[in-house]
């Protein structure tokens, strides 16, 4: 989280987060969701770009839309207001 959310440097913020988003897997974009809920606007700006970073990338990445609807049923409000935030991105990207 400290990555997600680093307070000094943007592009660490923002090539974590396109790390994590490329691993894909539910315990990645779950942590990427934490970051989404308890960023400023600033550090938002910075995580999305990141994830849209990945998901646009040549390399291609595993299903993070499907991933984001997986945590909508997580029990922590902040996750699925996270993830929430993560598949309007994704949304945006494929339209």
């Amino acid at each position: 989280m400290g990555l997600l959310l680093d307070v000094e440097d943007t592009a660490v913020t923002r090539q974590t987060a396109e790390a994590l988003a490329r691993v894909g897997t539910v315990a990645a974009i779950r942590l990427i969701a934490l970051a989404v809920a308890e960023a400023d606007d600033n550090q938002a700006d910075w995580l999305q770009t990141g994830v849209c970073d990945a998901l646009v990338g040549p390399d291609g990445v595993p299903d993070v839309a499907a991933v984001c609807g997986k945590l909508a049923r997580d029990p922590d409000e902040a996750v699925r207001r996270g993830a929430a935030d993560i598949s309007a991105w994704t949304d945006a990207i494929r339209h």
